[in-house]
């Protein structure tokens, strides 16, 4: 989608008939901008007069937006992995490692612009938000995103989200590759749905009800798996769609009815409305539809980068301007509108980019079967009597044409 072109159409690429989860997206990323900003201060301390009951607001109960991604994720997941309730035909370690791509390496250069805004606001302003220099074992744990598990302090508010994402993606492909074996196949027929319901059952009914494991994806697994059940519901018919919707109900109420939590909540209402609606919208080329979509797009870039654009606003605010509730709530949407533009640039500039390479250079190092590498090696280190006869007919004709 470009957002100069005269008639808005949904995103581009694989997904582009699911405009639901960029509308969500685009939605939910602009929610944990925003609290961000009224949780962090100091500019939302000063503004709260004018508002109090949005900024309390924005403060708590909006990060509960983190679990739209969790769904979503869980949904698209389900969708690479297993789309039909089974193993796709790719390697379940090159996934792994193509997901890995994917979140690091854009992730690594915020976090490297995060200690450069945090260097940058500490000289305007002593406040709780701006992280110490890091070492080198954090950074470190941060590159490999281990920061949360070894708890390290994250250098940027939000970073425990994309270690969880990708701790998720890791837990749904060790899944999978147990369905894989034989004699749970033979007793199960399709052991992957069994599987994520159990997994959820101990995200919903015990990790979940215990922070102590909040840097770990068990902890968030039954908003993840609540996701991939909404994708196979929205691709079944009949009674097996039926049985799995009835089957999201019955692990997100119950989980409810024994320990009500409004995040879990949450996520059964959007986990729902992807099963109902596939993830697509009735009229995805209106035209009104269009910033969400791009918010969408960009969705991952802005939540890397907003946390230190809205580090550096809030210093320059506070070294600056005046202290007085109307002014600091003109740098509050300063600040907001500052990191919609980075989120867009950085996307543009830093996370297609190198998408892009590593993607290349993961294309030329895997082949495309399976396996297919060490077959290819063993025939051009051992090749048959056939290929032999063949070179040297091939050299015989050659000398011959060359004369």
């Amino acid at each position: 989608m470009s957002a100069g072109t005269g008639t808005p159409r949904a995103p581009s690429g694989n997904n582009s008939h699911l405009g639901l989860l960029d509308i969500c997206k685009g939605i939910a990323a602009q929610l944990i901008v925003l609290h961000h900003l009224a949780f962090y201060g100091p500019m939302s301390d000063y503004a709260r007069p004018l508002a109090p009951g949005l900024i309390n607001w924005l403060g708590d109960p909006a990060r509960m937006a983190v679990q739209i991604f969790l769904v979503i994720g869980g949904f698209l997941a389900a969708k690479s992995l297993c789309p039909a309730g089974e193993a796709a035909q790719h390697g379940l370690r090159m996934g792994i490692v193509r997901r890995y791509q994917k979140l690091a390496p854009p992730f690594v250069v915020a976090m490297l612009i995060a200690v450069g805004a945090s260097a940058w606001a500490s000289a305007w302003m002593i406040h709780d938000s701006i992280s110490p220099p890091p070492g080198w074992s954090q950074l470190a744990a941060h590159a490999l995103l281990l920061h949360g598990v070894l708890r390290y302090e994250s250098l940027s508010a939000g970073a425990w989200y994309v270690a969880i994402d990708f701790q998720l993606f890791v837990i749904a492909t060790l899944l999978l590759a147990l369905s894989r074996l034989r004699w749970l196949r033979a007793q199960l027929g399709k052991p992957m749905l069994p599987l994520v319901c159990l997994a959820m059952a101990l995200s919903l009914l015990g990790f979940n009800r215990d922070a102590a494991w909040d840097a770990w994806g068990m902890y968030f697994f039954g908003s993840y798996g609540l996701g991939m059940l909404a994708w196979w519901c929205s691709r079944a018919r009949g009674a097996e769609r039926r049985k799995l919707f009835a089957l999201m109900l019955l692990l997100g109420i119950g989980a409810l009815a024994i320990d009500f939590r409004a995040r879990i909540a949450l996520s059964l209402i959007t986990a729902l409305a992807l099963a109902a609606t596939g993830g697509r919208i009735a009229h995805p080329h209106a035209r009104w539809l269009t910033p969400l979509y791009v918010a969408g797009r960009i969705s991952y870039a802005e939540f890397l980068v907003h946390f230190p654009v809205s580090l550096v606003v809030n210093a320059a605010f506070f070294r600056y301007a005046a202290h007085d509730p109307a002014t600091q709530a003109v740098g509050m949407l300063c600040a907001w509108t500052a990191s919609i533009a980075a989120g867009a640039l950085f996307h543009r500039a830093v996370e297609m980019p190198l998408a892009r390479c590593f993607s290349r250079a993961l294309s030329q190092r895997v082949p495309s079967e399976p396996g297919a590498s060490v077959g290819i090696r063993f025939r051009e280190r051992f090749p048959s009597p056939v290929q032999q006869a063949g070179t040297v007919a091939f050299r015989q004709v050659r000398r011959q044409r060359d004369g």
